[in-house]
């Protein structure tokens, strides 16, 4: 039997995803955190090594590093590999540039009662509206 549970966020770019959650609480790196040739996050002793971003949604708390934090996430795209949506607890302005840049709906800023990386859990299938910061998890 399947767990479905519904978050409201703030919509913070547009458009509806859906796709596998990468869960990532310490969020990833820019620089030397995702492979631009394959897509698959490289930064050294993270919990998600070695997985693959492309098609997923990912949950991250905010932006990690310096200012150039989107262009890493652009170029992996422009390369093939793409998230799906994107879930942020609290969008910072690294975030807000990755998601127009890479034009990628994301919902944001859920209330202080809704922790976001206890609710879902990385594999669990979840859609996203961007327009109307809806997301449905469905976990088997």
């Amino acid at each position: 039997m399947s767990e479905r549970i519904v978050l409201k966020g703030r919509p913070a770019y547009p458009g509806k995803a859906a796709g596998k959650a990468l869960v990532c609480p310490d969020s990833i790196q820019g620089w030397a955190g995702v492979s631009e040739e394959t897509g698959c996050i490289i930064e050294a002793g993270h919990p998600e090594e070695g997985k693959s971003i492309k098609g997923k949604i990912l949950v991250i708390p905010y932006g990690k590093g310096s200012t150039g934090w989107s262009g890493h996430f652009h170029s992996a795209a422009v390369a093939g590999f793409s998230p799906a949506g994107w879930l942020f607890s609290h969008i910072d302005s690294r975030c807000g540039v990755a998601a127009a840049a890479l034009e990628i709906p994301a919902v944001a800023d859920f209330p202080e009662d809704v922790d976001i990386f206890s609710v879902i859990r990385t594999g669990d299938h979840v859609e996203i509206d961007g327009d109307t910061g809806m997301v449905v998890i469905t976990r088997q």
